[in-house]
């Protein structure tokens, strides 16, 4: 049916108005889908980035950052001028001219965009930095209209919610920078190694120019590249005003030269102490740890740490040559290419100077070429010790070093397979002065010093004569040593013995102690009870749970060396149980402190100094000894370095105690010893707890560690005695002078020169003493019998 021209054009407008309509109500319910979840531009007033946790050491020496995205804030007033407008210039110069969006810079993007959609290619950003902080901290980061729509209303929201400064402190912070850095203060640090007020004009441009894409211009993979986009930042600069075109050219002519990775922290001996830090940091703050960007001062001394790093390293070296040379970690048929093959295999990183080389001829001596290019001649005693072993020959690969004594070319180098660990702790307070949990952190992240549970042996004693000193016995008392057979498990006798096989007769405690002699030991526990003595490894933290069976006196019974140099603290201090502990403090970025290790109060500490006496702090720990028992522990273990299984610590000249420990069959050797200002222990063993062979006890494999360490700790403490307590009396035992609590002293001294005296009239307040008194506990005792030494050593265990 034909209609009049006027009825169709009626009929196509109500179409076209109804599409249009239909259209819109579309584009409304799109439109509110998109908008419905839009986040609120104020909420960033108060928004804080997740920030780096900072750890420090006690002397204020960066040791690690734990962080979920590695970033150091920086607020808006300590970011220098001239790296803000670096950034400017590559990314927003009307930044502060604008409202959020570029109209200007929106068309040319525009422009460009048709292209790209027509080729597939990416849409171009055309995005002022307030636009960039809307997508990196309220949106993501897909390329579609829709979040470009929405990116563009939150930026004129920021405009107007936020000052151009605080929207500038958030882009500068926020940002990813690659080399792991999120921020720019994250960035001057892993790329070059310092603070942003330390930039000079290329390194900020350089920095500036990481914004469009850190991979499209890394320092060394892209090195052309990467100067070339800064060089135009610094064009750029220079057009905008912000420095001179003398000041450009200058900078272009600088190289880019950066660190060869991204480092948390320049001292780097502390791998073990730093990851034990962010395990207890986890388990304090929770997920606050990696993002709160919290202040956290440890109790680390860098140079103790280091000296205990140095000293562990080369103890377990020192072991591992004495068992010889294993052979090379790998063989080439071919000279060509073999480096290649060698860098497949990781060295320890903390030994700094060894290198991959491959033997190249072996004939006479054996010369060999690094995986640097060096050659040379290996030395000779070196040569001996591998042939010696499993060989070496051409095409071997192996490790060396540089000869610092000047012998020859290179030495042979070997990375032990035994492992240990060391720790070092203030005996007063707990402060973890060192930790060293393994041989090599970039081999093995396990921390032997706090994770691995092993027997500590005779180690373990001093608790069990503390025990005895606590419920009746005194430095006077008599205990046999001799052979002894008790019932066992399965209906099986159990008969221990003394490391030599022979047995002394009867002997005063300290002996027993001094000569770590086993069947005395057992004697004792059982006169006292393994009841007592468990339950005082439970409140020392040694165990959690200890059976009451007799083997544990001799040290059956699994720990770590955390917790027995813990436990051996409370000899040193005077009875107190101390925790001993990592962080000392943590702050968040407000300055409040929201963890403090040191819990004691100070009602007067925070008021001004009158005149008046200072305050009294009373000292931490609770009281697990009484203090004379402490110090008679102190003295015995003091034995046990001058006439002792530790003999060999002698060497200190200085007042040191300690206590050797070895477990059945060599399977642990062990040594936690203490001066008045330090108690540490060391521990060496296999991860599979396998033998470390015949004669490898606590004396020649542990105790060298203890010695190498203390030779250099001493340097930082004054050369002080061990302090007896005021109320201590004091007797003579078989020529040594003994502490007695009051009342338990002998009443009778015998000296050779005046006979049985009274106790008083000799010693008075126990000032003086009789150089050659013997106590009178018991008058028929034997003398004390000759001592015959190990062979090897000289030493007991």
């Amino acid at each position: 049916m034909d209609l009049p021209r006027e009825r169709w054009v009626a009929i196509a407008g109500v179409t076209v108005l109804s599409l249009i309509a239909v259209a819109g109500f579309a584009v409304a319910i799109w439109a509110a889908w998109l908008f419905h979840d839009m986040p609120d531009a104020s909420d960033l007033a108060d928004y804080h980035p997740p920030t780096a946790t900072r750890a420090y050491a006690w002397d204020g020496t960066l040791i690690g950052e734990f962080s979920r995205e590695r970033r150091i804030f920086v607020p808006y007033d300590n970011i220098p001028p001239q790296l803000a407008q670096a950034f400017l210039a590559a990314e927003d110069r009307n930044f502060f001219k604008h409202a959020g969006l570029d109209y200007t810079g929106i068309i040319r993007a525009s422009a460009k965009d048709i292209v790209n959609i027509a080729q597939g290619r990416r849409l171009e950003s055309g995005s002022t930095i307030t636009q960039q902080v809307a997508k990196n901290i309220l949106l993501t980061n897909d390329a579609t209209l829709g979040r470009k729509l929405k990116e563009a209303m939150i930026a004129q929201q920021l405009d107007h919610a936020l000052s151009k400064e605080r929207i500038l402190e958030l882009y500068l912070n926020e940002i990813w920078l690659g080399y792991r850095s999120y921020g720019v203060g994250a960035a001057a640090y892993n790329y070059f190694g310092k603070s942003i007020t330390d930039l000079d004009l290329a390194q900020s441009a350089y920095l500036a120019s990481l914004p469009k894409g850190p991979d499209n211009y890394h320092p060394i993979r892209r090195k052309a590249q990467a100067m070339q986009r800064r060089n135009w930042v610094l064009d750029q600069m220079a057009d905008s005003g912000w420095v001179t075109r003398a000041q450009a050219d200058a900078a272009k002519k600088e190289d880019l030269v950066v660190q060869p990775e991204p480092t948390r922290a320049k001292y780097r001996d502390a791998d073990y102490f730093v990851e034990e830090v962010r395990r207890r940091g986890l388990a304090t703050l929770g997920p606050r740890l990696t993002e709160g960007g919290y202040y956290m001062r440890t109790t680390l001394d860098p140079r103790l740490q280091s000296a205990a790093r140095t000293a562990l390293m080369d103890g377990l070296e020192r072991y591992d040559r004495r068992h010889g040379w294993r052979g090379a970690w790998g063989h080439v048929t071919t000279l060509t290419g073999w480096e290649q093959v060698a860098k497949t295999t990781v060295t320890p990183a903390e030994r700094r100077t060894w290198e991959a080389a491959v033997v190249t001829d072996v004939k006479g001596g054996v010369r060999i070429k690094t995986v640097g290019g060096q050659t040379g001649a290996l030395a000779a005693e070196d040569v001996t010790w591998a042939r010696a072993g499993k060989g070496i020959g051409a095409g071997d690969l192996i490790f060396v070093a540089p000869d610092d004594k000047g012998g020859a070319d290179f030495r042979l180098k070997q990375v032990p397979a035994v492992n240990g660990a060391l720790v070092a702790m203030d005996p007063d307070s707990g402060r973890v002065l060192a930790m060293v949990g393994g041989y090599s952190f970039s081999l093995s992240s396990f921390n032997r010093a706090t994770q691995a549970f092993r027997q500590p042996g005779s180690a373990f004693k001093p608790i069990v004569y503390a025990t005895a000193l606590e419920n009746g016995y005194t430095p006077a008392s008599i205990v046999v040593d001799g052979p002894i057979s008790l019932p066992g498990a399965n209906g099986q006798a159990w008969t221990p013995e003394n490391y030599e096989h022979e047995y002394l007769g009867p002997l005063p405690l300290r002996k027993g102690l001094e000569l770590s002699l086993n069947t005395m030991t057992v004697r004792l526990a059982q006169g006292v009870g393994m009841p007592k003595i468990s339950a005082s490894a439970i409140r020392l933290g040694v165990v959690t749970k200890m059976e009451n069976v007799l083997a544990m006196a001799l040290g059956a019974g699994e720990t770590t060396v955390f917790r027995l140099t813990g436990a051996y603290a409370a000899f040193v201090n005077g009875g107190r149980k101390v925790e001993p502990h990592l962080i000392e403090l943590v702050q968040d970025r407000e300055g409040k402190t929201i963890f403090k290790a040191d819990q004691r109060d100070c009602d007067h500490c925070t008021m001004g100094f009158n005149g008046d006496e200072s305050p009294r702090i009373q000292p931490s720990g609770a009281q697990v000894w009484d203090p004379i028992t402490a110090y008679q522990i102190t003295s015995m273990l003091q034995g046990v370095v001058q006439r002792g299984t530790g003999a060999a610590a002698s060497v200190l000249g200085r007042p040191t105690g300690g206590k050797t420990g070895t477990t059945s069959e060599f399977r642990s050797a062990w040594f936690v010893g203490f001066t008045p200002h330090i108690v540490v222990g060391t521990y060496i063993g296999f991860d599979d707890n396998r033998s470390l062979g015949e004669g490898e006890q606590g004396a020649r494999a542990a105790l060298p560690i203890f010695i190498g360490f203390m030779q250099e700790a001493n340097k930082l403490f004054a050369p002080d005695d061990f302090k007896a307590p005021p109320n201590a009396r004091y007797a003579m035992v078989r020529g040594i002078r003994e502490a007695f609590k009051p009342g338990t002293e002998p009443k009778l001294v015998d000296d050779s020169l005046t006979g049985p005296q009274p106790y008083d009239q000799v010693f008075g307040n126990g000032i003086t003493g009789a150089p050659n008194a013997a106590a009178a506990v018991n008058p028929q005792a034997p003398p004390k019998p000759p001592v015959k030494k190990d062979e090897v050593n000289g030493l007991y265990e």
